[in-house]
C-alpha cells in the first residue's frame, strides 16, 4: 500500500498542550517579575542619594555606599538581631507546642456527647483568629501587658506572637492530622504506648514537613512584624530588626537611602533563609493544605 501523501505547505499547528504551557511559563514570569521587582527597586534605591531618590528615582546614576554606612552607624545591628532571633526562637516553639496539641485534640478527642457540634465549634473558634486585624488587638494587648506588668519586656512581644500565629498553624496541622494513617495509632496502642507517647514519639516526627513550613513562615512573621513591636517595646536594648527600619523617618525629614539600606539589611537574611528551605516550605504546604 503506498503511503499516503503529506501537504509540504499545510501549516504547522502546535499541540495545545504546548500552548497550555507557554501561557502558564509567561504567567509565571510575570508574577515572579511583579513579586521581585519592589525588592529590586529597593536595593537599587539604597545605593543613592537622597536627592536622586526624590527626582530620579529610576535612574541607577550616582551610585554611593553611603547609605548602607549611615545604616551601620546609626543601628546597632548586633543588639537587633540578637533580640528578633530571641524573640523568633521562643514564640515559634511555643507557638508550635500550643498549636499541635490544639490540632491534636481537635482531631482525636471524643465528646461524651458523641457529636461533632462542639468539636467543629472549637474548631471555627480557633480558625476566627485568621479575620481579626493586627490592629484591632493593640490596644487591648497593650492593656493586658500593663496590667500584668510585661511592658516593655520580651514576653510583651512572644505571647501576642504566639496568639496570631496559632490560627494558622492549626489549621495546616489539623488538615494533615485528618487524613494520618490511623493503622499507625492503633499499632502503637497495642504496643502500649500512651496518649502522650503515640503524640509525640510517633506522630509528631512524621509531621516534620508541615512543622518545619510552619517555623520557617512563623520565623518570617516575626522577622517583619511591626504594629506589636513599635507599640509594645519602649527600651532601646529590646530594639527589633523591624524596629530599627523606622528609626530614619523623623517628623519633619526622611533619610530614604538610610531607610533603604536598612531594609535591604533586614531583608537579607530572610530571602537566604528561604531560598535554603524552600523545597520544604513548598512540600510542606502542598501535604498540609491539599489533605
Amino acid at each position: 500500500m503506498a503511503p499516503l501523501a503529506v501537504r509540504k505547505d499545510a501549516p504547522h499547528r502546535p499541540p495545545r498542550r504546548s500552548r497550555g504551557r507557554i501561557t502558564v511559563s509567561v504567567a509565571a514570569y510575570l508574577i515572579t517579575f511583579v513579586i521581585l521587582f519592589p525588592l529590586l527597586w529597593i536595593v537599587m534605591l539604597s545605593f543613592q542619594t537622597n536627592d536622586n531618590i526624590l527626582d530620579h528615582p529610576f535612574s541607577p546614576a550616582h551610585l554611593t555606599l553611603a547609605n548602607y554606612r549611615q545604616a551601620m552607624k546609626t543601628l546597632n545591628l548586633l543588639v537587633m538581631y540578637k533580640n528578633t532571633l530571641i524573640l523568633a526562637f521562643v514564640s515559634v516553639t511555643i507557638g508550635l507546642v500550643i498549636s499541635y496539641m490544639a490540632a491534636f485534640a481537635l482531631t482525636r478527642m471524643v465528646f461524651r456527647s458523641g457529636r461533632r457540634r462542639t468539636q467543629n465549634a472549637l474548631r471555627y473558634y480557633f480558625l476566627a483568629g485568621l479575620a481579626i486585624p493586627v490592629y484591632i488587638l493593640l490596644f487591648p494587648v497593650y492593656r493586658l501587658d500593663i496590667t500584668f506588668g510585661l511592658f516593655g519586656t520580651y514576653f510583651a512581644l512572644i505571647l501576642p506572637y504566639v496568639a496570631v500565629t496559632a490560627p494558622f498553624n492549626i489549621l495546616l496541622l489539623t488538615g494533615f492530622l485528618r487524613d494520618f494513617p490511623e493503622e499507625i495509632e492503633q499499632a502503637a496502642l497495642m504496643d502500649g504506648a500512651g496518649l502522650w507517647r503515640m503524640a509525640w514519639k510517633v506522630v509528631f516526627p512524621l509531621m516534620r514537613p508541615v512543622v518545619a513550613t510552619l517555623a520557617i513562615l512563623n520565623l518570617i512573621y516575626v522577622w517583619n512584624e511591626f504594629p506589636f513591636a513599635v507599640t509594645l517595646i519602649n527600651d532601646p536594648n529590646l530594639t527589633t530588626v523591624s524596629l530599627g527600619v523606622s528609626q530614619f523617618q523623623g517628623v519633619y525629614s526622611v533619610d530614604y537611602g538610610a531607610m533603604m539600606a536598612s531594609a535591604t539589611l533586614v531583608l537579607l537574611p530572610q530571602l537566604a533563609i528561604y531560598a535554603a528551605f524552600q523545597k520544604q516550605v513548598i512540600a510542606g504546604m502542598t501535604t498540609g493544605a491539599v489533605r
